[in-house]
């Protein structure tokens, strides 16, 4: 029978508590995942996040932007440059990362003394997750994000038990490409180096390699920072909008404190809510569970994103499934009726969250756009189209644009707005602009005369999108850019 050991902190080699094979049941769960998201990938429409990645890909390849690190886009560009317009194949990185999480749950819950039936269980709840159903097959930083964590997870516990310092350098290796996807690794990071300093296992922050690891994550993630730091780090001004966005999307703090929880799915709440508990209880990985309350009571006070917590999903259920096993080990059955249940109910679930998920992705609105602008754009004297920039409101009108640009011949969009107001301005030679929004917005001060050339939608909605020619720039648009960019989107 297996038991749960915790391994002394002490610097001379350990005996390894002894473990289970891999399930291949876990392969299973893990390679069905997959070709359902796959099959999903050709469902026609992008979600607007993954349209992000693929304009910024396309058009502003750069080792930053204003609130997104640069491997989405890069993968997105790689996929576009390989095959344009596969939407299969620009998802295809997401799928495998979907995948790829499921089978690291198993893993994990493998590294912790579970069996066969335990990893399956972790698989299973990884997999019907929330989040991972609504995004699992598109390409965005938060689709890759838990794949890096649970890697990261499962090194940390992995060294735990066998205290292979090697593991430490591979954590760094991991913790760099994942501050290249996405930064809140940087504060995972952090929190999970003062919960091992207050918690142990403190031989883990005496390990040279783990200074090598830190070393090697920090070269990694030095371009992107570098980009951030001399754009005046645009990262950081997003957490206060991000924070406002909370309240309308998802309800405010009490909302994103729901949604925590809920996202994981029902057997994942289940098993999570439990596996937090026995790692709080557990002295060799007790950091690991005071890391998951501190990085959850820290999203709901700062009004973060609900997701941002995805990636600890796995590592929580893989935990609560072990616990179940030992639990039974020890004759304790009470709970045998409701592990099986919950992972039919949260397949179930799973399911219409797909279905969400993939009619969600419509590509009617950012069509409408794009084909609107072209057409004015089109339509301008030849003279007059040469010298005209086409500017969006928001970021979002700019991203439709410079998606269906290469099909309906429009030049490269601009915004002002979040990322795209950390792109390079218009040419100084554009004197004039055909503007996307509800008006003329901030620019109208900055030239001599605006009218509205096209409603995009119903024209007695005041709120539809309106397409207005600028004309007489009156001052360069650096000027501009520098004065009017702002990250919020209202």
């Amino acid at each position: 029978m297996v038991t749960e050991t915790s391994a002394p902190e002490s610097p001379r080699p350990v005996a390894a508590w002894a473990v289970a094979p891999l399930a291949s049941s876990v392969g299973a769960v893990a390679g069905v995942v997959g070709l359902v998201h796959l099959v999903l990938s050709f469902a026609d429409g992008r979600w607007f996040d993954e349209m992000l990645m693929l304009a910024i890909g396309r058009h502003h390849l750069d080792w930053g932007s204003a609130d997104q690190p640069p491997v989405a886009p890069l993968l997105a560009a790689a996929a576009d440059a390989l095959a344009p317009d596969q939407q299969w194949l620009m998802r295809l990185p997401a799928v495998l990362a979907t995948a790829g999480a499921v089978l690291l749950a198993g893993l994990i819950a493998r590294e912790l003394g579970g069996d066969g039936r335990a990893q399956t269980l972790a698989a299973l709840a990884q997999a019907t997750g929330i989040w991972a159903a609504f995004y699992g097959h598109w390409l965005t930083p938060y689709a890759l994000e838990p794949v890096e964590w649970l890697a990261l997870a499962w090194l940390v516990v992995r060294w735990v038990r066998v205290r292979d310092d090697r593991l430490l350098v591979a954590l760094g290796l991991v913790t760099g490409v994942a501050a290249q996807t996405k930064f809140q690794v940087l504060l995972l990071g952090a929190v999970l180096v003062v919960a091992v300093a207050v918690c142990g296992p403190r031989a883990l922050l005496r390990r040279p390699a783990l200074g090598v690891g830190v070393l090697l994550a920090a070269v990694i993630a030095a371009p992107t920072l570098v980009w951030q730091a001399l754009h005046g780090w645009p990262q950081l001004a997003m957490g206060p909008v991000v924070a406002g966005e909370a309240e309308y999307l998802y309800g405010g703090r009490p909302g994103v404190a729901v949604q925590l929880v809920v996202g994981a799915g029902l057997l994942g709440a289940v098993l999570g809510s439990y596996g937090l508990v026995r790692l709080l209880r557990r002295p060799d990985l007790r950091f690991l569970g005071v890391t998951t309350v501190a990085l959850a009571v820290f999203f709901v006070v700062t009004g973060g994103r609900p997701y941002y917590l995805a990636g600890l999903y796995g590592l929580l259920a893989a935990a609560g499934a072990v616990g179940l096993q030992r639990r039974r080990e020890a004759g304790r059955t009470r709970w045998r009726w409701v592990a099986w249940p919950a992972s039919a109910l949260s397949v179930a679930l799973a399911a219409v969250v797909l279905h969400l998920g993939t009619s969600s992705a419509s590509p009617e609105v950012p069509e409408r756009v794009a084909d609107g602008t072209a057409a004015a754009y089109a339509a301008l004297p030849a003279g007059l189209r040469d010298r005209t920039a086409i500017v969006g409101e928001s970021y979002i009108y700019a991203t439709y644009v410079d998606v269906y640009s290469a099909r309906l011949g429009t030049p490269g969009a601009h915004s002002l707005n979040r990322s795209y107001g950390y792109f390079a301005p218009p040419s100084e030679d554009l004197d004039a602009a055909l503007w996307i929004g509800t008006g003329p917005g901030p620019l109208r001060g900055s030239f001599a005369a605006a009218r509205q050339v096209a409603t995009l939608g119903d024209a007695r909605d005041p709120d539809s999108t309106q397409l207005w020619l600028l004309t007489g720039r009156q001052e360069p648009w650096s000027s501009i850019w520098d004065r009017e960019r702002h990250l919020d989107v209202s």
